[in-house]
């Protein structure tokens, strides 16, 4: 599993009829900052993940990509690389609490 930011949705209307219905988010994968020991940093890339929990822009997520993805819940038979499967509550790296949900 990683740690991913959402930071947009994707819209499709032609697609897999399976994935008919399902809702679809741009995750940015978060990476350990070594210059900053204990915070997150955002990576490079982006990625579409499939979103099994409700997801909103701006939580911080776990997400699982390749053939784990399809391990969640109904998600087995669907065309998915990329699956929300956690929504995160708070992370602390080296002692040092470096994210809290809102909502918490």
């Amino acid at each position: 599993m990683y740690l991913g930011k959402v930071i947009g949705s994707v819209v499709s209307t032609k697609k897999d009829e399976s994935m008919i219905g399902r809702k679809l988010l741009m995750v940015r994968p978060m990476l350990a900052d070594a210059d900053n020991p204990g915070q997150l940093k955002p990576g490079a890339n982006t990625i579409v993940a499939i979103d099994t929990l409700g997801a909103g822009e701006g939580e911080l997520v776990m997400f699982a990509q390749g053939s784990s993805a399809r391990q969640a819940d109904g998600l087995k038979a669907l065309p998915v690389d990329a699956a929300i499967v956690g929504l995160v509550d708070s992370v602390n790296i080296l002692g040092h609490k470096t994210y809290e949900a809102k909502n918490s």
